[in-house]
This record gives C-alpha cells, structure tokens and sequence, in this order.
C-alpha cells in the first residue's frame, strides 16, 4: 500500500478536524497534511451558525454549496447560497460569519494552511 495515498469518505472523516478534511492539522506523515491548502466538508443543520466572527482574516476562502441554503456574512454584504453549484470568494483582510438556513452541505478551500485559526461556533 502506497502511503502518499489516502482513500475516504467526507461524512466520516469530517467528524475529526471540524469537518477539515486537509491542511496543516493533519500529521506530516499524513497525505492530508499540507501547508499550502485547506479543505473542508461541512455539514451544518438547519439554524447552525459561527455566533463569533473570524477577524483579521490572512486567507483567501472559496465556499461551495453542495446542498440546502446556506448565507455567507460579509462586512456590508450577505451572500446567499441557494442553488448547487453557488458559491463566494473572500480574500486577505475579509472578516466572515455565516449562518446555515436549512441543512447544508458545503465545501470550503482555504490558502495558505495558517496555524491559530480555531475559532468556536
């Protein structure tokens, strides 16, 4: 078995991690591990919300909807996600929240993979 290789299932393994499936959380030996990049596939109930706003944001994000309706919070904006395949882009320096309207299924990229970011909610 090659060991550069890791095979899984998003539903299972996002139960570690908050739902982060790669990044630099991940231990080195892992395939998953990478400083580069993170990935996440979050599942969020119907009502699910970060109550605390990520501040000071040094990453650019890419939010995809899988499923459901999900808003991203931005400052002055709010961004719906509705339809499959919807999703935003936020840079360096965007301040976010967001809030799951029914349940949701969305895939999140993040780059760089910058340590001291687990903020609850």
């Amino acid at each position: 078995m090659d060991e550069r290789v890791y095979v899984g299932n998003a539903d299972v393994d996002a139960l570690s991690e908050r739902g982060w499936l790669l990044g630099h959380f991940r231990p080195e030996t892992d395939p998953r591990h990478s400083q580069d990049v993170e990935i996440k596939w979050g599942v969020h109930p119907p009502g699910d919300e970060r109550a605390a706003w990520v501040r000071g944001e040094e990453r650019t994000a890419l939010l995809v909807l899988i499923s459901g309706r999900f808003r991203v919070e931005l400052p002055g904006r709010s961004v719906l996600l509705a339809k499959r395949g919807d999703y935003v882009v936020w840079g360096h320096g965007v301040d976010h929240s967001w809030y799951a309207e029914e349940e949701s299924v969305v895939l999140t990229v993040r780059w760089p993979s910058v340590p001291g970011y687990a903020v609850g909610g």
